[in-house]
């Protein structure tokens, strides 16, 4: 089976939501920020080889393809 080219990651936080998006060939990547009045910010990122273990260790954990491109569809509309 292939590997997906992009490994998501989340972290709700008291006020808003983190979604980070990486490609774990060139450690490139999108984050959103979702705020509890429904806006999101979307930063362009570029990480170093050190991100799986930065996200695991700020509570990151796994999020879905499909939400992720659901809150980037609503961030670019």
């Amino acid at each position: 089976m292939a590997k997906p080219i992009f490994q998501y990651f989340k972290r709700k936080l008291k006020t808003y939501e983190i979604l980070v998006q990486v490609n774990p060939e060139d450690f490139t990547g999108t984050e959103l920020i979702v705020h509890p009045d429904g806006k999101i910010e979307k930063t362009e990122m570029e990480f170093d080889e050190e991100i799986f273990e930065d996200l695991a260790e700020d509570d990151f954990i796994h999020a879905s393809a499909l939400e992720f491109q659901m809150l980037l569809s609503k961030a670019e509309s």
